[in-house]
């Protein structure tokens, strides 16, 4: 699925180099995709809380891979932006009900949450690739091909069957005997949502950027995407590990002050070492990625489709509402100009997170131990559905 939210920033140089979109343009893609996603997606959370729709996974697979893959087929910006909004709503259907299924079959295991968040990021970095293997080689109209992944994980999802906690489940956490924390899940959505500006602002303009700063044309540019998302991989998995010894909040506020020096690397270092910060800026960024969704259903036991439905998406997609400003900034100035206030942005989530304490009644690390069928988290999520 997350192949689709990466494919979208891994088209806009070739929106650029093809049909020579300006930056705010394309920016407007990168838009169009997330804009529906962030604000259609609490929706879905409030609908699963209510009712079972394991439906939803394949269905919003095809919508999200189907949006994608007909965003090069017609020269129409109109068009571009509409089937782009499309995939957009997919992802929004997609991620609630599985946060919620990966969640029961982690059993409030951290570093299980992590294996499934790292789904995601695998397909987030697979995504440069998978583009410059098709658009590269066929041009924009070639992208109907990307709609093969889609079509594979639809059929995965209709035959692999999923727990389907509620939320007075055990394995949900015991959400019917703890309230919602509602001040705590607001500061916590900030946070993300500085967060969001960040890595959607890298994602849309990172690999242009590296063009300019490090050489290298298309390659080096694709090759900087990937790095930002492969080392998003190694930082989910990090992150949930690293929950499991230290207490959630902490590693989340710590990661937030790293992420203020790693993004002024990749702002103002020049030369091939800027490779190694986007990587540290990804890692950074992604340590505490599952840690936000255990963060939000726990501050939100009573609600955690909701809680899943905000903090991966709207308060992660919201991001996609800065990119114009960013394009806008960077048609006027210059790309370095433009990403430069990006690094303000971790050190105002790590101000938000600082009241922040664990949920009450999750312990110092939030695990809640085996699932229902007394198997550990990691065994099951590792069987379960992946992002």
């Amino acid at each position: 699925m997350d192949v689709y939210q990466g494919a979208v920033a891994a088209l806009v140089p070739f929106f650029v180099s093809e049909r020579h979109y300006t930056y705010a343009a394309a920016s407007g893609i990168v838009l169009a995709a997330s804009l529906l996603s962030s604000v259609v997606q609490p929706l879905f959370g409030v609908l699963t809380d209510r009712w079972r729709m394991p439906w939803l996974l394949p269905v919003s697979t095809l919508t999200a891979g189907g949006g994608v893959a007909l965003s090069g087929a017609g020269d129409s910006y109109a068009l571009t932006l509409a089937v782009v909004a499309v995939s957009g709503i997919g992802v929004a259907a997609y991620h609630p009900e599985a946060a919620r299924a990966a969640r029961g079959a982690a059993g409030g295991d951290h570093a299980a949450m992590g294996w499934f968040s790292l789904g995601g990021n695998i397909g987030f970095a697979a995504a440069p690739l998978l583009v410059a293997a098709v658009v590269a080689t066929g041009g924009l109209r070639a992208s109907p091909l990307l709609a093969g992944p889609a079509l594979v994980a639809a059929v995965l999802y209709a035959a692999v069957p999923r727990t389907d906690p509620r939320p007075g489940a055990a394995t949900a956490g015991h959400a019917d005997e703890r309230e919602d924390d509602r001040a705590s899940f607001a500061r916590l959505s900030g946070a993300i949502m500085c967060r969001s500006v960040v890595f959607v602002g890298l994602s849309a303009f990172v690999s242009l950027y590296v063009r300019e700063r490090a050489g290298g044309g298309e390659v080096a540019g694709t090759a900087a995407l990937f790095v930002l998302y492969l080392g998003g991989a190694v930082g989910t998995v990090a992150g949930g590990r690293l929950a499991n010894r230290y207490s959630r909040v902490t590693v989340v506020r710590r990661s937030y002050a790293l992420s203020v020096l790693a993004v002024a690397g990749v702002v103002l270092v020049p030369g091939p070492a800027l490779y190694g910060f986007v990587a540290l800026t990804s890692a950074c960024l992604y340590v505490p990625f599952s840690l936000h969704v255990t963060l939000g259903q726990d501050y939100l036991p009573r609600h955690m489709g909701t809680a899943s439905g905000v903090t991966l998406g709207l308060a992660v997609s919201v991001g996609g509402i800065a990119g114009p400003a960013i394009g806008a900034l960077a048609d006027a100035a210059s790309l370095q100009a433009a990403l430069a206030p990006l690094i303000a942005l971790p050190a105002v989530g790590w101000l938000l997170l600082r009241p922040l304490r664990e949920p009450a009644g999750t312990g110092r690390t939030g695990r809640t131990g085996q699932g229902a069928d007394g198997t550990t988290g990691s065994s099951n999520v590792r069987r379960s559905l992946t992002s």
